[in-house]
């Protein structure tokens, strides 16, 4: 017979095989059961007839519920040792029992290893349930929570675990989570045999090449694709059984499990303390990282007493934020989870990558998800919603108009300055300014982005302060103040200013703090060429005495020339460049 009053065998198929794991029934060993229990398609609950629904058999169903498992098969075994009315009892107990629970419907097969009486019956159903099963999809990622980790001699570090999606083939290079090691796949066993794959649904032996055994072990996930990733803080749809013996509130320590990882944590449910029976989103904060995918079920247990309190499934599982908010409502499926998930992520979008892990679904089923949901809108690699979009056109559009009221006199902002303060996202900044244009609300010109039919704007005192600037510079001639001594003589609106004589063409930039009139710069350029034309090599104490001007002026105005091709600098003093215009003598006039 079955040594244990309640015990479970938990049940995954794929492709005509069945994978069988043992979880113990015993109270103690809960912990172990749960790791068993995750991610698995069937249950064979099975009953010791002589002893009955023990407190474990009710937290196990409690458990199985939690955890989404939806098909089973009720063993009642021992059956040789109770009469005929005990065993009617047992019968009517179970079946009040799980009347509430996934296995409501199951099959109830009274067995005995001793007589062999319901084994061939116990055979049947679990082979019409095992046909039911659905096939799990082996192009979705691939993920394998570890429940072992050994050294073989001659094969090195070999891992153990049940396939939860996706396939494994010999020779692929995998990542060993948290932690993010890297790994080689010398060689694959299932059920005992040799194979070139592993397959979801089915156990599997995994010998790793290049990590040693104590970088992995109980509790790590093996993966092979980057959407991967490991979190400190998950949002999720969390329920607290009604057995539960008191509220968890935000401070309450609860073990967390998930696959074979077993952690602390802390619920902070939306609306205050979980009260029990009660059932809400919250933000699950970890004592340690896990890896989690949107649609993953876990289940709470307290420390004391040791019981199953809770359990929920996993909404999104990396927030942006640490702190981030619970959702207001629950996501059950993956357009849910992606419209909730743009919602909370704003402006920063959601990389297309990450999307099979986030909101639960296969790579395949990605594109058709991101189309069926409304507010979704692809741009480069990432997923926006339209909403946002929309805020950061506004909020372009209002950047360019803080421009042109703080400078009236320029023609237009800073294109990349604007981009910059609405998106860092390349592609996004992009589709705005695209966007912008095709709107007719903004016109680029060059560097510059203005509303649609802007022109820089000069009042009666602007034009009376461009004029009398632009007689300091011409009375200047070669040696003219800096930028900031013009301010200082003509007011903050100077460089302003400055820039609009510099698109009329009347004066030139030749280094960040200084201007010359254009005519003033002229005549200096045509004092170079007259001065160098003998071809030699003129030293700057030469040329300052050529141009009569001081030191502080002429090593800015020389490299000017220099970046203009006007001169070429060589080592010991400078030649006339390719570019100099031909001037004539008598249009070097100097006041």
């Amino acid at each position: 017979g079955v040594a244990l009053a309640a015990d479970l065998l938990f049940i995954g198929a794929q492709a005509g095989i069945v994978g069988i794991v043992d979880g113990p029934g015993h109270e103690a060993f809960v912990r172990n059961m749960l790791a068993g229990a995750t991610g698995v398609d069937l249950v064979l609950l099975v009953i010791a007839a002589d002893e009955g629904v023990m407190p474990q058999t009710r937290e196990h169903l409690a458990i199985l519920d939690l955890l989404g498992v939806r098909g089973g098969v009720i063993a009642l075994s021992k059956c040789d040792l109770v009469d005929r009315d005990w065993l009617d009892m047992v019968r009517d107990d179970v079946r009040t029992l799980v009347a509430r629970t996934p296995l409501a419907d199951a099959a109830m097969i009274p067995t005995s290893v001793h007589t062999g009486e319901g084994l061939d019956a116990l055979r049947a159903a679990l082979a019409d349930a095992v046909r039911r099963v659905p096939a799990r999809d082996s192009a979705d990622l691939f993920r394998v929570p570890i429940d072992r980790a050994f050294t073989v001699r001659g094969t090195g570090t070999v891992v153990t675990g049940t396939v939860w999606s996706g396939r494994l083939e010999r020779e692929a290079v995998v990542r060993v989570l948290p932690g993010d090691r890297s790994a080689r796949v010398r060689g694959l066993e299932a059920h005992g045999s040799s194979v070139d794959a592993a397959l979801p649904a089915t156990r599997a032996a995994i010998a790793l090449a290049g990590i040693d055994v104590d970088q992995v072990g109980r509790g790590s996930v093996l993966v092979s694709d980057e959407a991967w990733t490991a979190s400190l803080t998950l949002l999720a749809d969390v329920a607290l059984l009604p057995t539960a013996p008191r509220t968890l509130g935000p401070r309450t320590s609860v073990r967390f499990h998930l696959g074979t990882s077993e952690i602390g944590a802390r619920i902070v449910a939306a609306g205050g303390a979980l009260t029990p029976g009660d059932r809400r989103m919250a933000r699950v904060v970890l004592d340690a990282p896990v890896v989690a995918r949107a649609g993953d079920r876990f289940v709470l247990r307290s420390a004391s007493p040791l019981t199953t309190i809770g359990g929920g499934v996993v909404a999104d599982p990396i927030p942006l934020a640490r702190r981030a908010r619970p959702w207001a409502t629950p996501a059950h499926n993956p357009i849910d989870r992606l419209s909730a998930i743009l919602d909370s992520d704003g402006t920063h979008g959601v990389a297309v990558a990450s999307l099979p892990v986030r909101i639960g679904a296969t790579p395949h089923d990605v594109p058709g998800i991101v189309a069926a949901c409304p507010l979704a809108r692809q741009v480069g690699d990432c997923i926006y919603a339209e909403p946002v979009i929309e805020r950061l056109e506004q909020r372009f559009l209002a950047l360019v108009n803080d421009h042109h009221a703080t400078a009236p006199l320029e023609p237009g902002a800073p294109l990349q300055s604007v981009r910059l303060r609405t998106t860092t996202q390349p592609a996004l900044g992009d589709l705005l300014v695209a966007s912008l244009q095709r709107d007719g609300r903004i016109t680029v010109s060059g560097a510059l982005a203005m509303r649609r039919g802007w022109t820089p704007t000069l009042n009666a005192d602007a034009r009376t302060a461009r004029d009398a600037l632009l007689q300091t510079l011409e009375r200047a001639e070669r040696e003219p103040p800096s930028s900031d001594e013009l301010t200082q003589l003509h007011g903050a609106a100077t460089m302003s200013l400055l820039k609009l004589l510099e698109r009329e063409g009347h004066v030139v930039q030749i280094a960040p703090d200084r201007f010359y009139a254009t005519a003033a710069l002229e005549r200096l350029i045509g004092a170079l060429r007259i001065g160098m034309a003998d071809g030699r090599e003129h030293t700057p104490s030469e040329l300052r005495e050529l141009l009569g001007v001081s030191r502080k002026y002429l090593i800015p105005l020389l490299e000017y020339c220099d970046r203009a091709g006007l001169t070429e600098r060589r080592a010991t003093g400078r030649v006339l460049g390719p570019r100099v215009p031909e001037r004539r003598p008598e249009d070097l006039h100097f006041s």
